[in-house]
């Protein structure tokens, strides 16, 4: 008798654990597990969309794995991944890392094993259990009411606490817990596997497909789709896509559909003497702009995208800065970003658009370091100019790399014009660290009524690296399918102890390294040590050449690079700088903080 190996649909919650798991399944050669990513309803319209290729098992998490067993329409074994003590006992861990007052929240099978654990190691943690999402949200309202601003919990949690402004520690599974479910799923498969006859047509539709689909024959008719995703505004723009689609090949398009834009393939399939127009698509995740001569054209769901994968996205990274955000970004004062490179200018800008009224509309971005002059006769006289719309928001990228006549043409435009009492205007500029943003394009720009928001040095934040890791290092195991629990006490002194010339660019970029080669539950000294190295071997030459005073220069301007350059020698070590200047520490301090006001 012919041997069928066992096929199971693996649905993770979150793309980690995907991953996590395509490792796992290495050790599994003999099996076909097909995994994909969706939480809770996700999950389930993944299970429908493929529940007709004769799947014996399904292998899910938590409230995922709840919802696809008592579904009606599902009669596949569902194997829910075990949350072990080792799991629970990581998260804990890494919340531990950031603050010692934390709640942990989920269903009964987090909540069951967070009990056993804090009681075995006498913590006393507020552990609560819900049901659902709307459970969730509600208990989420009473504890932040409460001062409770860290949250351990499922996928569910994560993400109800994260757009609540808390922290946020997603309890991820570990190799153990996948094991365990992979070796339960074979032996259900065993048992109750049995031989269906195969519709090659319909296996070619949905196999491997993460999109939802609908088949139409040539007059249009619906032949085949998923019934969650009839719907007659979606048929007609299919319909009236047939005409356009080719013999042989695949037609690929986009459409913005009530601020969502799809990603949509449609191809001919034949059956006998019939042939049926196959449409897959999925609201797409990649970022989708509109580009004309360095002029580039989002809207909020980008930018969302855009911002989510930086560090300002998790909760308290901002630090003070955050309420200086909240306020400016409710205005429509044009906003002068600051920064040394590195601090993620492009992200506050974003931030600034999503936090304001104009945010439903579009966020233009005009890059002043492309080549001004295929943009300059565009942006100033064309009809179409961005400049001539209103209520978006137009952030002039890298505005001091413009020249200084570019820069005052464009300013006198401006104002000239009165564009910002139709428009939001956003500038970044970028200064060094051993020097100050240009006082005579600060002037410029403050002639326009801009507001000066400077974003400080990530080696200002030196005391805050500790957290900052911790919080990051929770983002990282989410995305890399990684529970890694923190770092030894070694690495996070040499991680406070470096300068990062690189600000958050640098420190994000690194953490990423050290997390994805990490193969531990604790990122290693030695580790860190061998990244920070190569990093002082590029930046050194750099950080230590010699400066010289101009004339022209001022007695602020000649103390201000003095400054930076004893903190970049000393790598920011505030009091070893100082005593080379021969001045106190809070004079020191002084300087630095109204050299970041930008003043």
């Amino acid at each position: 008798m012919k041997h069928f190996p066992a096929r199971i649909l693996a649905v993770a919650p979150y793309s980690g654990m995907q991953a996590a798991m395509e490792r796992v399944a290495q050790d599994y050669p003999n099996i076909q597990l097909d995994i994909f990513t969706g939480d809770l309803e996700d999950g389930v319209s993944i299970v429908r969309s493929h529940i007709r290729e004769d799947y014996d098992c399904i292998i899910s998490r938590g409230g995922t794995a709840q919802l696809i067993r008592t579904s009606t329409d599902i009669d596949i074994p569902v194997v829910e991944i075990p949350l072990s003590v080792y799991d629970m006992l990581r998260s804990m861990r890494l919340a531990e890392n950031y603050t010692r007052e934390y709640a942990i929240v989920g269903f009964p099978s987090i909540t069951k094993v967070a009990h056993v654990l804090c009681s075995l190691l006498g913590k006393q943690v507020g552990i609560h259990t819900v049901q659902d999402a709307d459970e969730t949200q509600a208990l989420l309202v009473r504890l932040q009411r409460d001062n409770c601003r860290t949250i351990i919990g499922d996928m569910v949690t994560h993400a109800i606490a994260q757009n609540m402004g808390m922290n946020a520690f997603l309890i991820t599974s570990g190799p153990e817990s996948l094991h365990e479910a992979i070796d339960q799923a074979i032996t259900i498969s065993a048992g109750s596997r049995r031989l269906r006859q195969e519709n090659l047509f319909y296996r070619h539709m949905l196999r491997g497909q993460r999109e939802n689909f609908i088949a139409m024959d040539e007059g249009g008719a619906v032949f085949l789709a998923d019934p969650n995703e009839l719907r007659s505004d979606f048929l007609e723009v299919f319909r009236n896509k047939l005409p356009a689609i080719p013999p042989h090949g695949v037609l690929k398009s986009y459409h913005d559909f009530n601020g969502r834009l799809f990603d949509i393939s449609a191809q001919w399939l034949h059956m006998g003497s019939k042939q049926y127009a196959l449409f897959q698509y999925h609201v797409t995740r990649i970022p989708y702009h509109n580009k004309r001569h360095g002029i580039y054209f989002y809207n909020r769901q980008e930018c969302e995208y855009l911002f989510h994968s930086s560090l300002y996205s998790i909760s308290g990274v901002l630090g003070e800065l955050d309420t200086t955000v909240q306020s400016v970004a409710i205005t429509r004062q044009p906003v002068v970003v600051l920064g040394e490179p590195g601090t993620d200018k492009d992200q506050i800008a974003r931030l600034l658009y999503l936090r304001s009224k104009l945010c439903t509309n579009t966020f233009v971005v005009v890059d002043c370091a492309s080549p001004v002059d295929k943009i300059w006769d565009f942006l100033l006289n064309h009809h179409n100019s961005p400049l001539n719309d209103i209520d978006n928001t137009i952030y002039f990228r890298c505005f001091d790399q413009l020249s200084a006549g570019q820069a005052d043409e464009l300013l006198a435009f401006l104002q000239m014009s009165d564009i910002d009492t139709r428009q939001r205007l956003i500038f970044s500029c970028s200064y060094a660290a051993e020097e100050t943003a240009s006082p005579r394009l600060l002037q410029a720009l403050q002639q326009v009524g801009a507001f000066l928001l400077t974003l400080p040095p990530l080696r200002y934040r030196a005391d805050e690296i500790v957290s900052l890791a911790s919080l990051y290092l929770g983002r990282l195991n989410l995305e890399l399918g990684k529970q890694i629990s923190g770092f030894d006490s070694d690495a996070l002194q040499q991680l406070r102890r470096f300068s990062w010339p690189g600000n958050y660019t640098q420190f994000q970029r690194i953490l990423r390294e050290l997390a994805t080669l990490s193969d531990s539950y604790y990122i290693h000294s030695n580790a860190v040590a061998e990244i920070l190295n190569r990093e002082r071997g590029i930046t050194t030459s750099r950080s230590l050449t010699p400066y010289s005073f101009g004339a022209e220069q001022t007695l602020d301007e000649i103390i201000h690079l003095a400054i930076g350059h004893a903190l970049a020698a000393h790598g920011g070590n505030q009091t070893a700088a100082a005593r080379q200047l021969g001045i106190s520490r809070s004079t020191l301090w002084r300087y630095t903080r109204d050299s970041g006001s930008g003043h």
